[in-house]
C-alpha cells in the first residue's frame, strides 16, 4: 500500500483487499490541499470565538494542568490523569481532559482506582501488521473507550522513528520506516477522531533514546531529516490530521523542541499548513517568549515545568510587547480549530463515565496480535504444532499467569487485572512504572487449544528441573521477556536474567524447541542457531495469551512482517550503545556518594549526532553491507507465495503489477513490498509501497504498488522542496528489505513538490 488519505483508505480497506489490494498514490501537492480545504470554516470560527475573549480569557486556554498536582487550582471536577483545560462557559468553550493513550487509556499506577481498560497490543505489533486498517481499529477502540471514560483529548500517535534498538520507548512507536510508521500512524490517528474527540502525533521531533530525554541535543542535516523523521511525522499529519501535535522533550539542531521556530513555524506550520495546535510534552517547556514566538501554542501539565510560562508571564510578555497579540490570537485559534475540527468542540463526552463493550474491544486487541506476531524462524515446519505433539512443555516469562506488557505512561490498567506487577526502586521511570503484566495466560491457552495434549508448566528458575522437563517433552516452548519502558534504555540487546543461558540449555536437551520473544524490540540470539523455531509476539496486549495460542497451533496463519531490524551484533547499529548512558551512571554514583548533594547534580545537554542520516534501519545496514540477524520486513508464514509477471513502470509515478499466488496447502495472508532506488545515486533502496492481501490456497491475484513520490523523491534543500531526477530506477518486488531476487527498472521524468 502507498501513502493516500487514510480517512478514504481506513473505510474502503477491507473492500480493497477484496478487489485486490492494489494502491496508488497521490501527489504530494493533492494530499496537503484537503486540510486546508476543510479546515477553512473551523478557522473562521475559531477566530470569530477568538475576537469575543478577553486576554485572560486567552491565556486561559494556552496552559494546562496536571490533575496529580493541581488540586484547588480549578473548580470543574479533575479526574486523575494526564491533563486538564477549562472551558470557557459564556462561549461554550468545553472542558478538556487529556488521557495518555498510546496502546489504550492509560492508567499507569492505578491513579483511578478500579478503572480498566483494554489494552492493545505494543505499536511495533500493530506495525508488524502492516495493516491500516488494524491500526485505524485501534484507534477507533481507544477513541470509544476514552470517550466512555470522559476524555477528549488523548497523546497517541507515537511516530518518533527507531534509530536505535535500545531505545526504551521503541515498543510504543512504529519501526524505522518513515513510510509504513507514518501511514499506520495516521491511520491510528484517524481511528481515535472518529469518535469526536481529539488525537496528538507525537513526539515532534526526533525523541529517538530516552537516556537523557530531557537534556539530549539531536543533530542532523536538514534534508536528511525531512526524508527521514519529518516525512513519518508529514505522512501522519496528511492522512490523519490529529488536532494536535505534540512537541519533544528533547533539543534538535541547538534549539529545545518546543521552542524551535524551524520545526514548529517554518516546517509544521508553513510548510505542511497545519491547522491545528501545538501542545508541549510534560515538562518540555523552558521559557515564555521564546517559546510562544517560535510556534508553542499550549503549556501542558504546567506543574510539572519549572513555571508557569504560559500564564502570568506570557500576559506580562505581550503587555511587554515581547509577544504579538496576534500570536496570541493565533495560539488560542489553533486550540479551537483543532477540537472544532475533529468533533470535540460540539460533541461533549457523557456527564457521567458509561462502561464501554469490553468484550468487543478485546476482540479487536486480539485480531492486532494475531496480525503483528512474526514468525522469525520455522525449520523442519516444527510449526504449527503437529498433532502428533502428546506431551508438551512449556517454559518461563510468567506464561502460566499472563503476557509482559512495557512501561510508562502508555501503561494500560487491562481489563482483567495485573497478575504480575513489580515496583521499581530505581531508574528514571521508578515514579511511574511498574513492570506489569496482564492476564493472558498462554499456558492456559494453550491447553484450551489443545484437548487432549499435556501440556506441563515450568518456571524455568531451576536450570536441573527446567532442562530434565524438557527433555521428557514432545515439544518445548520457551518464553523469553525483556522489560522496556519510557525514561529508560536497555542497556544492551542480551536478554536479561540469563535467559539466553536458559533457552540454549533448553535446546540443548530438545530438539523440538520454540522460543516465543516478548521484547520491547530487537534483541540478540546467541542460540539461534540451535532452536528450530522463533516467534516474535512483542508485547501482545490482554488478548495475547490467545494471540500466541492461536498462531502456535496454527488456527491463524503468521502474517506479521518486522517493522523494525534485528541486528546479529551489537555492533551493527550506527551507535553501538545508548549515548550518554556513562554520563547518567556517573551522575548516579556521584548521587549515591553523596546523598546530601544529590538534588543538586543535574545532567548536562549532550549532542547525539544522527550519522545515518536519513538512512535509517535497514537502509543503514545496505549502505554498510551488514548482514542483519532478521531484515525489515522478514516474517514466514505457514504457506508460501511466489511473486510472477511483474511489469514495471515508470513517466511520472514508478509502480510495478505483478501476480501473487499463494502456493502453499493453506489460507494466508501475504506483505508484497516495493522498494526503489535511483540508478548509480549510490544511496540505499527505500520502501515506496507495501500491501496485505488474503489469499486462499492456490489462489492469484494481479496487486499494483505505486510508490509514494517522496519515498522516490531526495530534499533538495536548495529549491527548497522535493526532487525526482530524471533518469532511470530500480525496483525490488520483495519480501524483505533484503531480498532482491525479483529487480528491474524503469525511466522517470524530472519533477519538484513543495515541502
Amino acid at each position: 500500500m502507498t501513502t493516500t488519505h487514510i480517512a478514504r483508505w481506513a473505510s474502503l480497506a477491507a473492500l480493497a483487499i477484496a478487489i485486490g489490494g492494489t494502491a496508488t498514490a497521490r501527489p504530494p501537492q493533492a494530499n496537503r490541499a484537503a486540510p486546508a480545504a476543510l479546515g477553512s470554516d473551523a478557522r473562521a470560527r475559531a477566530d470569530a470565538l477568538v475576537a469575543r475573549m478577553t486576554l485572560d480569557e486567552k491565556i486561559a486556554l494556552l496552559h494546562g494542568l496536571f490533575p496529580p498536582m493541581a488540586a484547588g487550582k480549578t473548580s470543574n471536577e479533575l479526574i486523575p490523569s494526564a491533563g486538564h483545560i477549562d472551558g470557557l462557559a459564556r462561549l461554550g468553550i468545553p472542558l478538556v481532559r487529556e488521557s495518555d493513550a498510546s496502546l489504550g487509556v492509560a492508567n499507569q499506577v492505578e491513579q483511578r482506582k478500579g478503572d480498566v481498560a483494554t489494552a492493545l497490543p505494543s505499536s511495533l505489533a500493530t506495525a508488524a501488521s502492516f495493516d491500516p486498517a488494524i491500526a485505524r481499529a485501534g484507534g477507533t477502540m481507544i477513541g470509544a473507550e476514552a470517550r466512555d471514560k470522559r476524555f477528549n483529548v488523548l497523546l497517541a500517535g507515537g511516530v518518533n522513528l527507531t534509530r536505535d534498538p535500545w531505545n526504551g520507548r521503541n515498543f510504543e512507536y512504529l519501526g524505522e520506516d518513515p513510510l509504513l510508521a507514518g501511514t499506520l500512524a495516521g491511520a491510528h490517528i484517524a481511528g481515535v477522531q472518529s469518535n469526536r474527540i481529539v488525537s496528538t502525533v507525537k513526539h515532534f521531533a526526533l525523541n529517538s533514546q530516552e537516556t537523557g530525554r530531557m537534556v539530549v541535543d539531536a543533530r542532523i542535516g536538514e534534508a536528511d531529516l525531512r526524508m527521514s523523521d519529518l516525512l513519518a511525522f508529514e505522512i501522519a499529519i496528511e492522512t490523519g490530521r490529529p488536532g494536535s501535535v505534540m512537541c519533544a522533550y528533547n533539543k534538535v539542531n541547538g534549539d529545545w523542541a518546543c521552542e524551535n521556530k524551524h520545526l514548529l513555524t517554518d516546517v509544521l506550520k508553513r510548510d505542511w499548513g497545519y491547522r491545528g495546535w501545538v501542545m508541549s510534552d510534560w515538562g518540555a517547556v523552558h521559557s515564555t517568549a521564546k517559546a510562544a514566538n517560535a510556534g508553542l501554542d499550549q503549556q501542558s501539565g504546567q506543574e510539572l515545568d519549572k513555571a508557569l510560562y504560559f500564564a502570568e508571564p506570557l500576559k506580562a510578555a505581550v503587555e511587554k510587547g515581547q509577544v504579538p497579540m496576534a500570536r496570541i490570537d493565533d495560539m488560542a485559534a489553533r486550540y479551537l480549530t483543532g477540537l472544532i475540527e475533529t468533533g470535540a468542540f460540539n460533541d461533549a463526552v457523557p456527564a457521567k463515565a458509561v462502561t464501554p463493550d469490553y468484550a468487543a474491544h478485546a476482540e479487536v486487541a486480539q485480531r492486532a496480535a494475531e496480525a503483528g506476531i512474526v514468525l522469525l524462524k520455522n525449520d523442519g515446519d516444527l510449526l504449527p504444532i503437529a498433532r502428533t505433539a502428546k506431551r508438551i512443555v512449556v517454559i518461563g516469562g510468567n506464561a502460566d499467569v499472563g503476557v509482559l506488557s512495557g512501561g510508562g505512561s502508555s501503561q494500560v490498567r487491562s481489563v482483567g487485572g495485573a497478575p504480575v506487577e513489580i515496583p521499581l526502586a530505581t531508574g528514571g521511570s521508578a515514579s511511574f512504572a511498574r513492570i506489569t503484566y496482564h492476564a493472558s495466560s498462554p499456558l492456559l491457552a494453550l491447553r484450551k487449544a489443545l484437548p487432549g495434549v499435556r501440556v506441563d508448566w515450568v518456571d524455568g528458575r531451576s536450570l536441573n528441573a527446567t532442562v530434565e522437563a524438557a527433555k521428557n517433552a514432545d515439544l518445548a516452548i520457551v518464553f523469553a521477556t525483556q522489560w522496556t519502558t519510557e525514561a529508560d534504555d536497555v542497556p544492551n540487546l542480551n536478554l536479561p536474567n540469563q535467559q539466553d543461558a536458559l533457552i540454549a540449555a533448553i535446546a540443548a536437551a530438545q530438539p523440538h524447541t520454540v522460543a516465543v520473544m516478548e521484547t520491547g524490540g530487537p534483541v540478540l540470539m546467541p542460540w539461534l542457531a540451535k532452536v528450530p523455531a522463533v516467534v516474535q509476539a512483542w508485547y501482545p496486549g490482554q488478548r495475547g495469551g490467545e494471540a500466541i495460542a492461536a498462531i502456535l497451533t496454527g488456527r491463524v496463519n503468521p502474517s506479521g512482517r518486522l517493522p523494525i531490524t534485528f541486528p546479529a551484533d551489537a555492533s551493527q547499529p550506527p551507535r553501538p550503545h545508548p549515548v550518554g548512558l556513562d554520563r547518567l551512571s556517573g551522575l548516579e554514583a556521584a548521587a549515591a556518594a553523596n546523598p546530601a548533594a544529590a538534588s543538586t547534580y543535574v545532567l548536562q545537554s549532550f549532542p547525539v549526532d544522527y550519522v545515518e542520516g536519513a538512512d535509517v534501519g535497514y537502509r543503514w545496514y545496505e549502505k554498510k553491507g551488514l548482514k542483519p540477524l532478521f531484515p525489515f520486513g522478514h516474517g514466514l508464514s505457514y504457506t508460501h507465495f511466489a511473486y510472477r509477471n511483474p511489469v514495471v513502470r515508470g513517466g511520472r509515478t514508478l509502480s510495478v503489477t505483478f501476480d501473487v499466488t499463494n502456493t502453499g496447502d493453506r489460507d494466508g495472508i501475504d506483505v508484497p513490498q516495493m522498494y526503489v532506488g535511483r540508478d548509480g545515486g549510490g544511496a540505499p533502496m527505500r520502501l515506496g509501497a507495501f500491501t496485505r492481501v488474503a489469499l486462499k490456497r492456490g489462489e492469484t491475484r494481479r496487486i499494483t504498488l505505486t510508490a509514494e513520490p517522496r519515498i522516490v523523491a531526495d530534499y533538495d534543500t536548495k529549491l527548497p522542496g522535493w526532487r525526482i531526477a530524471a533518469g532511470s530506477y530500480r525496483v525490488a518486488l520483495a519480501q524483505d528489505a533484503a531480498d532482491r531476487t525479483m529487480m528491474a527498472s524503469a525511466t522517470l521524468t524530472a519533477q519538484t513538490f513543495k515541502p
